[in-house]
């Protein structure tokens, strides 16, 4: 089958499709941000003219910037198109116990994007273990906790676009960031929109083609654009999964018994001011049976409940949403009316089968924790990029193995999102008593929670490349919730003095930045007021 692959057609809009069409696009069509003279694809993008985005992922990891930069976007532009702003990290409150358990009110630390100073050379989280009783782990190795806590930004208005002082993603509104991808990608990279509704995918086993595998999509039929034939579909639909887990019924994994949360009410709050700070970290908030999450954008922070409906019901679920509002808008949370989400967690078996591929929503999704959903539609969407296949004879090759490293990801996805649960020390529901079960914890969680408590989290403890959640994230989560890893008897006299002498430069330099670096509003002003003068 030497038919080579010249022709995609990516079914669905939204984050994963644009993104997806732009990536593609970018490294097939142009060249520093330019389009060739000959592209060598015909991308097309069908999408439906009245499915709304569903606007939960707007939190980012720092792997945005160079997708937005390979895609050829301006960083201020995207800043100031997308209602975004800066975040470093995910700030957890009241995971380890409930608030009214701590005698000292909420407890709370930072995953933050920074690794710990000396990673990746010199692992230094078992020279901090002696002194945990006098200082955080992530003080002690990271500046982007008190950075955050002060809700300033990761550069100045002089750094270069992408380019930062702590490493940094973006909070942003989904909406208008499809809309600045879609833009993009048509104006500048040559993919074709079409807006129209898929009524059926079509298998080559139905038809009389012969240059292609039984099994294949032969093409989708349109309302109003009838047969669109490609040689590689991909399937950007969300949860209807319309080509992957419908036509071509790849089975459905649920991971409900391991992860719990089904359900979600999400809305958008406005600030009490137009001068409100901007919150530079995700929030994440644990409830009685679930979290809440808080995304502070330039214009709104949109706010979210995420729970388990085996645990609670929609009305004790809005009750704690209102109760978490109600500082700020006082008796006006009585009056807000969120959207419910459903939430099937899990994924498929695998995300590319023949000649379709499954990106973002129609892959899989767990739960919004820790923001992994836009960051695997990234992953997924480079590896077709990247790997894309010359023919469809070598397809499968390539199929098998970024499918090996899409369950690879799940697995760790699953298992870091989890190990949040089982570390946390609440007692105040069976909903977090239930998480603590042996029997809803994976094997693998558990082998690697008993090593740590004799050595700290290393790369060693991870055997596939490109791990999503580096084994920093694992010491920033551990120790932010206080686990207990028992600290070396020996370690080297010369060693132990570069690790001192590398908390006393990150100290220097917290204390340096905190002075230094504008607030997240105050950046993104400038960056507006600078947008401005060049009109």
């Amino acid at each position: 089958m030497q038919k080579a692959v010249t022709k995609i057609v990516i079914v669905g809009g939204g984050t994963a499709g644009w993104i997806t069409a732009g990536l593609i696009a970018a490294e097939h069509n142009a060249d520093h941000g330019r389009l060739s003279p000959s592209p060598k694809l015909d991308i097309t993008l069908i999408e439906s003219p009245d499915v709304p985005t569903i606007g939960v992922g707007e939190g980012t990891w720092p792997s945005m910037r160079s997708t937005l930069q390979k895609i050829g976007i301006d960083e201020t532009t995207f800043l100031l198109q997308c209602d975004a702003s800066f975040k470093q990290g995910s700030r957890f409150i009241d995971w380890q116990v409930a608030a009214n358990n701590m005698p000292n009110g909420q407890h709370s630390y930072l995953h933050p994007f920074s690794l710990p100073i000396g990673e990746p050379q010199f692992a230094i989280a078992p020279f901090w273990l002696p002194h945990k009783a006098q200082v955080s782990f992530v003080d002690a190795v990271c500046q982007q906790n008190q950075i955050s806590q002060l809700a300033l930004a990761p550069k100045q208005i002089s750094t270069p676009q992408y380019s930062f002082i702590n490493n940094y993603g973006y909070h942003l509104n989904a909406g208008k960031f499809s809309q600045l991808l879609q833009q993009h990608c048509t104006d500048n990279l040559a993919v074709k929109h079409i807006l129209d509704h898929v009524t059926d995918i079509v298998l080559v086993d139905e038809t009389t083609q012969t240059d292609v595998p039984k099994g294949d999509i032969s093409h989708v039929l349109t309302q109003q654009h009838g047969q669109i034939h490609a040689d590689l579909f991909i399937d950007c639909s969300g949860v209807k999964s319309l080509l992957l887990g419908e036509k071509l019924a790849v089975p459905f994994i649920s991971q409900k018994h391991v992860l719990f949360n089904d359900s979600a009410l999400a809305i958008q709050v406005p600030y009490s001011d137009d001068n409100s700070p901007i919150a530079s970290c995700t929030h994440s908030t644990a409830q009685t049976h679930g979290w809440i999450w808080d995304i502070g954008l330039p214009t709104r922070r949109g706010i979210g409940h995420v729970y388990s409906s085996s645990h609670t019901n929609d009305e004790q679920a809005l009750q704690q949403l209102m109760a978490y509002l109600k500082p700020d808008l006082g008796i006006k949370a009585a009056d807000i009316s969120p959207r419910k989400l459903n939430i099937a967690p899990g994924h498929h078996q695998v995300c590319w089968k023949n000649n379709c591929v499954a990106i973002g929503m129609a892959a899989g999704f767990i739960e919004p924790l820790e923001a992994s959903a836009l960051a695997l539609v990234e992953w997924t969407a480079k590896a077709v990029a990247s790997q894309l296949p010359p023919t469809r004879d070598t397809m499968d090759t390539i199929a098998k193995r970024v499918n090996q490293q899409f369950q690879q990801h799940w697995q760790q996805i699953i298992e870091f999102l989890k190990l949040h649960y089982v570390i946390s020390k609440r007692s105040d529901s069976d909903y977090w008593h239930d998480h603590r079960a042996a029997n809803s914890i994976p094997d693998s969680l558990l082998e690697q929670l008993a090593l740590w408590r004799h050595q700290a989290p290393s790369q060693h403890d991870f055997i596939y490349r490109e791990m999503l959640f580096p084994a920093a994230s694992y010491q920033f989560v551990l120790y932010g919730m206080q686990f207990d890893t028992q600290p070396q008897v020996q370690l080297k006299p010369s060693m132990k003095q570069q690790a001192q002498q590398l908390f006393t430069e990150n100290n220097q330099r917290a204390s340096r930045l905190s002075q230094l670096l504008p607030t997240n509003r105050a950046l993104l002003e400038k960056l507006k007021l600078n947008s401005f003068s060049k009109i």
